[in-house]
């Protein structure tokens, strides 16, 4: 209990007082994870409608995968994307290796599955409904998928906030490709593991506040932002 009280103390203190390491660690781990959750819903919603419009003959076969790919380890991701990314892989010219982008990089991995399967979940409901009319009306297979994303969009919201929830909180991945190189990798998470690691309990929670803290005004701030509440009432 001492270490929780001493954890919320350094915590607001922290914060009230705009430290500036934990004001650097909380922007990147921001800039990190939004990148991150951006590209990830650019490929994923578009992969998630065209999964809903269109038939082929794997169409169940991938969905099923991309499913179960929801529950990739993020330390196995983390390795295959440190490999590729090493002097020594294919990609290791680019020198991506412990720098933000590789972060961003396995993030994308990570949250792309979940992103899209969610959205293909909200998207085929919709697609029901709309099904007979885009036909009727004999529109493109582009502008059904346009006209879907567009409709589904606050199904695509709940999908891109729980990307977010899980790539802010992601530390195994981060690590391996990071480093946790102090001013330029480390971010939140991997700075938690740190001080637990250093025996820093007090500091490890203030952190771990200030993340949850940050989590939490994301979330509510897009609500906020997007109108959800005023338009259409829960």
């Amino acid at each position: 209990m001492v270490d929780l009280w001493d954890g919320l103390a350094q915590a607001f203190w922290l914060v009230v007082t705009l430290d500036a390491e934990l004001i650097e660690i909380s922007l990147r781990s921001l800039q990190v994870t939004v990148s991150a959750v951006l590209v990830a819903a650019l490929v994923a919603m578009p992969l998630a409608a065209y999964l809903a419009v269109y038939r082929f003959r794997w169409r169940r076969n991938v969905v099923a995968l991309l499913n179960a790919m929801m529950g990739l380890p993020p330390v196995v991701v983390g390795l295959i994307v440190y490999v590729f990314l090493s002097r020594s892989g294919p990609l290791g010219v680019f020198g991506l290796l412990f720098t933000p982008t590789a972060m961003i990089i396995a993030q994308v991995i990570i949250v792309v599955p979940l992103i899209a399967s969610i959205a293909h979940q909200s998207i085929r409901e919709l697609w029901q409904d709309y099904h007979d009319l885009l036909i009727s009306m004999n529109v493109t297979q582009a502008q059904k998928i346009r006209t879907l994303l567009w409709d589904s969009r606050r199904g695509l919201l709940t999908a891109a906030l729980a990307g977010f929830g899980r790539a802010i909180g992601e530390v195994g991945a981060i690590m391996i490709v990071g480093g946790n190189i102090d001013n330029v990798t480390r971010v939140l998470t991997t700075a938690i593991a740190l001080e637990t690691g250093k025996g820093e309990f007090a500091l490890a929670l203030a952190l771990g506040f200030v993340l949850i803290a940050l989590a939490i005004s994301v979330n509510i701030a897009i609500h906020w932002l997007s109108g959800t509440e005023r338009e259409a009432g829960w």
